[in-house]
């Protein structure tokens, strides 16, 4: 086999850390794969040619994109035409559908199989890019286990290999025991943008949890990513702390969860703790979204268990009031703790167990080899 040459774009830290796990999967079987494309750091580290900066990329929110409409505009061409100049042997997107099936589209005609990984929510948001996935991508890899009915039921050649998170998180995590004295864990996400906006009222909850409870709180930090040390400023009385880039521990060790939506609700299932989601995000952009999401859960833990097994907080909803008084629900009703606690412990059988990159790898290059393009 000659030396292959993938293009690769994951445009946030959740694709980054997928992208990574499947490219040292990939390297299994091709030693010698050259990368190109967009990703972070861990990509960046496993020798991707990078199209641009990370820190430019995680962008969340219908106006927050539209702003830098140039910048993704530009990109988009760039990438465009690295393609057509280098003829990678395959196209592999990795979420991030606004920017990447817009190039999916733009590179179609030149043959090249596509392949995407971590699928656009459309079971979310509506089916009106269905068509374009079905003409522009050949092979839809799930990550989710509803996912896969979904794109079969539409056309669209599918395959569930299950989820990162369970070869990503240590295995001593999964499904462990809560500590009798673990403290609330706040996982407020990794983009400044989000981190910003929902960090305050979160804190502002965990030092009245703290004064009334006895328990520390516990930030979920990421370097470099905003002054949290600022926001926690203007709060006094209870005890809260910053642990940066460690969150998986931050959740093991903790007794209760208080998280932004996403990525973050399906790794505190899986390690196993009790938890309440809050989602918030800028006015238009939520004017947008509650016109098109086509469910009744955000969560993608309770989109996995098929039930509001955790409570959410949307929007105006997300204030310190609600999200204390659910808090308190799980701390001082013990039959209502475990039997979320059982609930969750549902997750990692239904996320596929161990091994998704190595499955998906496997799909990738045997569609690859079934195209000719190895």
């Amino acid at each position: 086999m000659s030396s292959p040459t993938f293009f690769l774009s994951a445009g946030d830290p959740s694709g980054d850390n997928a992208s990574a796990r499947l490219v040292s999967s990939l390297r299994t079987e091709m030693p010698d794969l050259s990368l190109l494309g967009l990703g972070g750091a861990r990509l960046r580290f496993l020798g991707q040619e990078q199209l641009a900066e990370p820190s430019d990329l995680a962008v969340l929110g219908f106006w927050e994109v539209a702003k830098r409409f140039r910048f993704f505009q530009k990109l988009l061409k760039r990438c465009v035409d690295e393609i057509h100049s280098r003829r990678p042997n395959c196209i592999i997107l990795v979420d991030y559908p606004g920017f990447n099936l817009r190039l999916a589209k733009r590179v179609r005609p030149l043959g090249i199989p596509i392949v995407y990984y971590i699928s656009p929510q459309v079971w979310a948001w509506g089916k009106r890019r269905l068509g374009l996935i079905r003409e522009c991508v050949d092979l839809m890899l799930s990550i989710l286990p509803f996912e896969h009915s979904f794109f079969a039921a539409h056309d669209i050649k599918s395959h569930f290999v299950g989820h990162y998170l369970l070869e990503d998180i240590p295995a001593e995590y999964i499904a462990s025991q809560p500590p009798t004295d673990g403290h609330l864990a706040l996982l407020p996400g990794s983009r400044r943008q989000e981190v910003e906006r929902m960090l305050p009222a979160m804190l502002e909850t965990a030092y009245r949890f703290s004064m009334k409870q006895g328990r520390r709180a516990v930030v979920a930090a990421v370097t470099d990513c905003c002054d949290y040390e600022a926001m926690m400023r203007p709060h006094q009385g209870g005890e809260v702390v910053l642990v940066y880039d460690d969150a998986r521990r931050v959740v093991h060790d903790s007794r209760l969860v208080l998280t932004a939506s996403g990525t973050a609700t399906l790794e505190t299932a899986v390690i196993g703790r009790p938890m309440v989601v809050l989602y918030k995000t800028g006015f238009i952009t939520y004017q947008i979204a509650k016109r098109l999401i086509k469910i009744d859960n955000i969560a993608l833990v309770n989109l996995v268990l098929g039930d509001t097994v955790a409570p959410e907080l949307i929007q105006h909803g997300a204030t310190p009031d609600k999200m204390l008084a659910e808090l308190e629900k799980l701390c001082n009703d013990d039959d209502r703790y475990r039997a979320m606690r059982a609930r969750l412990n549902e997750a990692p059988a239904l996320l596929g167990g161990t091994g998704a990159s190595q499955r998906a790898a496997e799909m990738i290059i045997r569609t690859v080899e079934e195209l000719g393009a190895l």
